[in-house]
């Protein structure tokens, strides 16, 4: 569903040429804790290889969410709770809260946007343009994934 929401509507959604989002990352940021790393890789390469194939970026996606997914773990042993993570518990807001998942997210889509956007000029020539883009795209981007939060969270109670 968000390869299809992706591709053909927020592929055709470019604000000024600064704003790109990329709501894909989601399905990496909610998946549960317990999940293997090979497997969390293996499920990142496969969710930027279809963004790649439909928007014929050449690998880009794919190494972007590959990225993101290896960054993963690591983000969330930085920001785990004292107690550690519950069991059956997910990497959302309505299980951590505002404080903790506003941090988790933020990270990962800024680290997934700052790699894809480098790697799509392949040069640092462009710099503050460069950078431009990747703030004002991962701010859209975050905003919906937070809508999204308070979405799901709210039908399942």
């Amino acid at each position: 569903m968000l390869i299809l929401i992706q591709v053909f509507v927020l592929n055709n959604i470019r604000l000024g040429g600064f704003i790109n989002p990329y709501f894909y990352v989601l399905f990496i940021l909610i998946l549960p804790f317990e999940i293997p790393n090979w497997f969390l890789l293996v499920l990142a390469f496969s969710l930027g290889f279809f963004i790649d194939l439909f928007s014929n970026t050449l690998g880009m996606h794919s190494s972007a969410t590959v990225f993101m997914a290896f960054l993963r773990p690591y983000i969330l042993k930085l920001i785990s709770p004292r107690e550690g993570y519950e069991k059956e518990t997910y990497p959302q807001l309505k299980y951590y809260g505002a404080n903790w998942f506003v941090r988790y997210a933020s990270i990962l889509i800024l680290s997934h946007h700052l790699f894809l956007f480098y790697i799509e000029v392949s040069s640092f020539s462009n710099f503050l343009a460069t950078l431009t883009r990747v703030l004002l795209s991962s701010i859209f981007t975050f905003i919906l994934v937070i809508i999204s939060q308070y979405f799901f969270s709210r039908n399942k109670k």
